[in-house]
């Protein structure tokens, strides 16, 4: 059905604001560490993962078997979004300084306006807040097991076991290489502000991570990007009050600042995925409008299989997605690809 466009009003958009710190890194680092089904898939390999298990001491290692088994990585995240913290030990100070009520609060999810009052609820203890919580997020693989730990355990040993935690990975994992990892960061955050003088935010947020297309959702009004080295390749995504948080992979110019011909992954991978006679076929087919996996294979006349892969290759590159069981092209693909080619060539 056509629709009679009335309004003049544009699509209300986000604000995008950027941040990052040795801390966030440390508490990525434990995450990894801890998540071991996805340590095969990060770039820094398995072997660096193990090396590092070896040599740490036996205090941090019990403390890493906790979190592995409640997630409590997700706590150290929860708790460095309520202010800037400039030091490890003001970070300390603030979890000693919470109230039982108040750690657990802040320590359990954020999953909508409309549900504050069961966080409120459960972090004091209510087994009916504490169950609608874990049923409200049963789709989520560990939220409700960490639901259930967080608005139930002892608060002052809960304290200790955060501030264990943290303070042993930066003196013995993070504190050596802690000025490089700072640059790194430094290096990528200041990228991504100029970039944002470039692009509108959505622009941004779609360059930043890599392709990851969020769309503006009416609840959040804020998204905030923080580089993170530890977990490349991958994006993490978080939700706040009011606010959709990335923590996104650094670029490959911002891990080797010094080789000023460095190309950023994401810009070859999109170029090595386009660098192919069928592959631009479907990119051309795709531009009039999205197209079933069928389609495309009468289309062009070639194997249902082939054609799969040749998609599976443009989703890599993040070119196409997947909506409504129809492959399309990402919003503003090419567009973005040649700001994010200038912007390499100017660098």
């Amino acid at each position: 059905m056509d629709v009679l466009q009335l309004t003049s009003r544009e699509r209300e958009s986000y604000d995008v604001q950027l941040t990052y710190s040795i801390l966030w890194e440390c508490a990525l680092g434990i995450a990894a560490i801890t998540n071991t089904r996805l340590l095969d898939t990060l770039e820094k390999p398995k072997e660096y993962w193990i090396q590092t298990r070896e040599s740490m001491s036996a205090e941090l290692s019990e403390e890493l078997e906790f979190v592995e088994q409640n997630n409590t990585w997700k706590a150290l995240l929860q708790i460095l979004h309520q202010e800037e913290f400039l030091s490890l030990d003001a970070f300390q100070q603030y979890i000693q300084d919470l109230t039982d009520i108040e750690l657990k609060f802040i320590c359990l999810p954020f999953v909508g306006n409309q549900y504050q009052a069961y966080r409120e609820q459960a972090a004091q203890g209510e087994e009916i807040a504490i169950k609608e919580l874990m049923r409200l997020t049963a789709n989520n693989p560990f939220f409700p097991s960490y639901i259930e730990f967080i608005s139930n355990c002892e608060a002052e040993p809960f304290k200790k076991h955060l501030i264990k935690v943290m303070d042993s990975w930066f003196q013995e994992i993070v504190k050596e290489n802690q000025q490089e990892t700072e640059a790194i960061l430094e290096k990528d955050y200041q990228s991504k502000k100029e970039m944002h003088q470039k692009v509108s935010s959505e622009e941004l947020v779609q360059w930043a991570t890599g392709g990851v297309t969020y769309t503006p959702e009416p609840s959040v009004h804020t998204v905030l990007l923080i580089p993170q080295y530890i977990y490349r390749p991958w994006n993490i995504e978080a939700d706040m009050e009011g606010t959709k948080v990335f923590y996104y992979p650094v670029s490959n110019e911002s891990v080797s600042p010094s080789d000023r011909y460095m190309p950023d992954y994401f810009l070859v991978q999109k170029f090595k995925a386009l660098g192919d006679e069928v592959r631009l076929k479907m990119v051309k087919m795709l531009s009039e409008h999205p197209r079933t996996l069928q389609d495309m294979t009468e289309k062009l006349d070639i194997g249902k299989s082939t054609i799969h892969h040749h998609l599976k290759i443009l989703r890599a590159a993040k070119i196409v997605e997947i909506i409504d069981s129809k492959y399309c092209l990402k919003n503003n693909i090419f567009t973005l690809l040649a700001k994010e080619f200038d912007r390499y060539l100017e660098k």
